[in-house]
């Protein structure tokens, strides 16, 4: 219970440094930028997704068993490390390379750097999560968002555009390992360790999460910045924003729903993985139980959009309000297609979990280019309401058939 208060806790710091850091670039960043956050915020996903969700996740799976300072505590640290680095490194010269005109020299090394110290303080903070600091936990979650903020706000005191100020918002973040350095060492996760070579075991190891994360993070990420890139380009950035203005506040109470899961039902699950009955049956009254709550939080959101608009953004997104009912029913979907897909995920079966993720990304490239051409912006929340429906009704129609021939035949494994 404690460690869920503590992630909570840091998701909460997130989600109110997150609608913070809307409201200011949306009142003093003028028309286009929050699309133009969205895209930054989406390219930082892209350079950071593999370290974040790949790396740290198998690095939280190894070092729980073993003591800090350790010398096998210091080789998975270490090896965590160093592949961050280097996927932090090709994400940049990719970005410099593929960016064209907008990505000069300087302005990638820059966007390098702090993106390897923003990664850099996220492994750490994952391992003082682990060893159980959570105060320290925390309190890096408070201070990446207060010197993101920090950052954007000189910018804009400044007087710098847009892109400037987007690159002080996540050169500020980066200065927010030097905290976790020091936490880590007053934790003594540091130490005895020396900067060196990986150990080539540890490295396959945690690859296998990283080849997980690909899957999971790279394809949604990559679309998501293609879709906003695409909207700048063939859209005015007022009307941009609109969209823009529906997919944050999706984001923020999408974090309130990721924790629940990720802290409630998640463990539960993976607990119940040798007991396919016992856990066929929490799955069932957990998804009726989020079908009703989601319904009826959704339902409120819907009441009040046009007030919650103005308050979190700006009163002019208010004009947003009308593309927000396809973007509630996609969430119901999403959220509750989620409890099925995190099956594959505990049975421990990358080869199904990354042809579903595959799939999906190919199904929602799909009805994009296709909706988007004729409906225009409506069209993007159309497209990701369908798509999640049509995946949700895949889910269930795969989990209950499995469920279905365990009950015919006791010698069936439905994992």
């Amino acid at each position: 219970m404690r460690g869920s208060l503590g992630t909570s806790a840091a998701l909460l710091a997130r989600a109110v440094g997150s609608l913070l850091l809307n409201k200011i670039i949306v009142l003093y960043g003028g028309p286009g930028s929050l699309a133009q956050l969205g895209r930054f915020q989406a390219l930082m996903g892209l350079v950071g997704a593999l370290p974040a969700t790949g790396v740290q996740v198998g690095v939280t799976t190894h070092l729980p068993p073993l003591h800090a300072g350790a010398p096998r505590y210091r080789v998975w640290l270490g090896a965590a490390a160093w592949l961050t680095g280097l996927l932090v490194g090709v994400g940049a010269l990719l970005v410099g390379a593929l960016g064209g005109g907008e990505w000069p020299v300087g302005r990638t090394v820059i966007f390098g750097l702090a993106m390897l110290l923003v990664t850099g303080q996220s492994l750490l903070g994952a391992a003082l999560l682990v060893a159980g600091r959570r105060g320290g936990y925390v309190a890096l979650a408070v201070a990446i968002g207060a010197l993101g903020l920090s950052g954007v706000g000189l910018m804009l005191v400044l007087g710098q555009p847009i892109g400037r100020v987007l690159l002080g918002y996540v050169v500020g973040q980066g200065f927010s390992f030097g905290l976790a350095w020091v936490l880590a060492i007053r934790a003594g996760l540091l130490r005895g360790w020396r900067p060196g070579w990986p150990s080539q075991v540890a490295v396959r190891g945690l690859l296998r999460f990283v080849l997980m994360a690909a899957g999971t993070q790279l394809f949604g990420q990559a679309i998501g910045y293609v879709l906003r890139a695409y909207l700048i380009k063939h859209y005015t950035p007022a009307a941009t924003d609109l969209w823009q203005a529906v997919d944050k506040l999706s984001g923020n109470y999408g974090m309130v729903v990721a924790v629940v899961l990720g802290t409630v039902f998640h463990p539960r699950l993976a607990a119940l993985a040798p007991q396919p009955a016992e856990q066929r049956r929490y799955v069932n009254s957990v998804a009726g139980l989020l079908a009703v709550g989601l319904a009826l939080g959704l339902g409120l959101l819907f009441v009040v959009r046009r007030p919650l608009l103005s308050l979190l953004f700006a009163p002019r997104l208010a004009a947003a309000a009308p593309l927000l009912a396809p973007q509630l029913l996609g969430d119901w979907a999403r959220f509750l297609g989620s409890l099925f897909n995190y099956n594959l995920l505990v049975r421990g079966r990358p080869g199904p979990y990354l042809a579903v993720q595959a799939g999906a990304s190919v199904l929602y490239s799909g009805l994009l280019m296709g909706l988007v051409p004729r409906l225009g912006l409506p069209g993007v929340v159309d497209a990701y309401a369908l798509h999640y429906w049509l995946l949700l009704i895949g889910y269930v129609g795969w989990y209950y058939r499995k469920g279905a021939l365990a009950r015919r035949s006791p010698l069936i494994n439905p994992t």
